[in-house]
C-alpha cells in the first residue's frame, strides 16, 4: 500500500513535455548522463519506443539536489518529472529513482505488478557495463565482488569509531564507562578508502545496485 501511495504521489508530479527531439548520446557523457530505452507494443499492434533521459550534472546543480527525469516517446519529449519519477505509459508505469552516484532504479512495472529494467543505451556508462557483463561474465563478477569489498571495509572500520562516539554520551558513559577505538588511520589511508568507496558506489550505480547502508559509506 505504501509503495502504491508513493507511485501515485510521483505520478502527480509528472508534467507534459515540449516535443523537442531526443539528443544523441555522446562519447563524453558516460559520467554525466543516463539514457534507457523501452520498446512497447500499443493496443493497435504498433511498436513505440520510450526513452528515459537523466542528466547527472543537472541533478547536482538543481535547487533540491535531485533533478529531473525526462521521458521521450519515439524520439520526442513526452513528459518530465522531479526524481523519484513515475511515468504512466502503455500498460504500466516507468519508475526512476536516483542515488548520489547514478540511478538505482529505471524499471517498467506493469499493471499486474511484473517489472523489468529498461535497456541502457549502448554508449552510456550503464550500457558499457551491461555489455561487459554479457561478454565477460567472470570478469564482471570479480569487479562486482571488488566493489562490494571496497564498501564493506570502510563500514567495518567505521563501526569502532561510532561505538567510541556513542560511549561519550553522558548516560552511556556513566553506566558503561568509556571506549576508545583501536583504529586510528592515517589521512592518506582514509583518503584512499574514501576514493575506493566512491568508485565502488559509482560502479554499482552503473548496474543499478544500491544498498542504503553500504553505499552511504561513499557519501562520507
Amino acid at each position: 500500500m505504501y509503495q502504491e501511495w508513493r507511485r501515485q504521489r510521483a505520478e502527480r508530479r509528472v508534467q507534459p513535455g515540449n516535443g523537442r527531439p531526443l539528443k544523441r548520446f555522446r562519447w563524453w557523457q558516460p559520467l554525466t548522463r543516463a539514457l534507457f530505452h523501452l520498446p512497447l507494443t500499443n493496443h493497435d499492434g504498433r511498436q513505440v519506443v520510450y526513452a528515459v533521459d537523466v542528466g547527472h550534472v543537472q541533478r547536482f546543480m538543481s535547487e533540491n539536489g535531485k533533478g529531473k527525469a525526462h521521458l521521450y516517446l519515439d524520439g520526442r519529449h513526452h513528459a518530465e518529472s522531479p526524481l523519484p519519477a513515475a511515468f504512466p505509459v502503455q500498460g504500466g508505469t516507468i519508475e526512476v529513482a536516483a542515488t548520489p552516484f547514478g540511478l538505482k532504479r529505471c524499471h517498467y512495472v506493469t499493471a499486474e505488478g511484473a517489472e523489468r529494467q529498461l535497456i541502457p543505451d549502448r554508449r552510456s556508462g550503464e550500457g558499457r557495463r551491461a555489455h561487459l557483463d554479457r561478454e565477460h561474465p567472470a570478469l564482471s563478477r570479480w569487479i562486482g565482488y571488488l566493489s562490494l569489498i571496497l564498501l564493506v571495509i570502510p563500514l567495518l572500520l567505521l563501526i569502532p569509531q561510532l561505538v567510541e562516539v556513542a560511549f561519550k554520551v553522558p548516560p552511556v558513559k556513566e553506566r558503561f564507562g568509556t571506549f576508545t577505538s583501536p583504529i586510528r588511520l592515517p589521512i592518506w589511508l582514509n583518503l584512499t578508502l574514501t576514493l575506493g568507496a566512491v568508485a565502488a558506489a559509482w560502479e554499482r550505480a552503473l548496474r543499478l545496485r544500491y544498498n542504503w547502508l553500504l553505499d552511504s559509506m561513499a557519501k562520507g
